[in-house]
């Protein structure tokens, strides 16, 4: 499997990682972006967090050639200020929200409808999976999932003929749930900037979405991460659509005195950057100052 991670020259130059620094990748994924940030500056440090046990077997390479400038916790997130102590603080923390490439291109793991595989997408391969919530919750709760996580204007089909084909037998499969979804509201549908975009994506996004938790995952990050950040820390965040992005904005605005924006608009992948990774052109990063006594600083408004 190729990693290719995302807005990483944009991403650096946020951190903008001195020697010595030490810096908290909390989304590590294919490891990408924390390779990068070792390989910035000299003698800078690097702790990783990722929720998936897969991760820590990519870990461990990095791990090898880095020594001690690096460690690995499989955790959640959400857990940042209990993993650290108030003496534990970093000068650069960066989230990239959302699923990592690794878990979409394991059929195994079951996120995608372009691989057949068991209906799973479970980050920590634990818990509710998207079998039992498209086997076994309600109409309705379907169709509050597809419209509430996945932006679906069609949620209620899709939840109808759900509903109705499992009652022949089980959705066991990713290709079983996008066929219902293909039959419910056709196969695909057009988008502003692309042409055509299969119409089971906001669907398994949705499922996805609910099972990990991810939404409340960054809510609680967030509201926890000012306690492990040094003063004129750095902060990148990666988001890939609107409900996180919504989530980063409203904390950002609600904390204007201490959380400073870099830029006022966002920043998005180059047009080379979409054609070498078609799975960037969603991403949108934002780039922030800790400002621990709410002094006044110099900075853009948010959009």
């Amino acid at each position: 499997m190729v990693h290719i991670p995302v807005l990483l020259k944009e991403t650096l130059e946020i951190l903008s990682i001195k020697p010595r620094e030490k810096v908290l990748d909390c989304t590590f994924g294919g490891g990408g972006h924390t390779k990068a940030i070792l390989n910035s500056s000299d003698n800078c440090y690097v702790y990783a967090i990722d929720r998936d046990p897969e991760a820590e077997d990519r870990a461990k390479a990095i791990k090898q050639k880095y020594g001690n400038r690096f460690d690995f916790v499989q955790s959640k997130f959400s857990d940042i200020s209990n993993l650290f102590n108030q003496k534990q603080k970093f000068d650069a923390v960066l989230f990239d929200f959302g699923v990592s490439s690794f878990q979409l291109d394991d059929a195994e793991r079951g996120f995608s409808f372009l691989k057949e595989a068991l209906l799973d997408m479970r980050m920590s391969k634990r818990g509710l999976s998207a079998y039992d919530v498209v086997n076994t919750f309600s109409e309705k709760d379907l169709s509050d999932i597809i419209w509430t996580y996945g932006d679906e204007r069609h949620s209620r089909k899709i939840a109808s003929q759900i509903v109705k084909d499992r009652t022949a037998a089980p959705i066991k499969t990713t290709t079983r749930l996008a066929n219902i979804i293909h039959q419910a509201i056709g196969f695909s549908v057009s988008t502003k900037k692309y042409s055509k975009v299969d119409s089971a994506t906001k669907t398994f996004q949705a499922i996805r979405i609910f099972i990990n938790d991810e939404l409340r995952e960054i809510s609680v990050a967030l509201e926890n991460l000012p306690k492990i950040l040094k003063n004129g820390a750095r902060i990148a965040l990666i988001s890939f659509h609107a409900l996180e992005d919504r989530i980063v904005k409203n904390w950002a605005t609600s904390r204007k005195n201490c959380i400073i924006p870099m830029n006022k608009a966002v920043i998005k992948p180059t047009l080379e950057e979409i054609r070498s990774n078609p799975r960037s052109r969603s991403a949108v990063l934002r780039g922030f100052w800790y400002n621990e006594c709410g002094d006044e600083r110099s900075g853009a408004g948010i959009e």
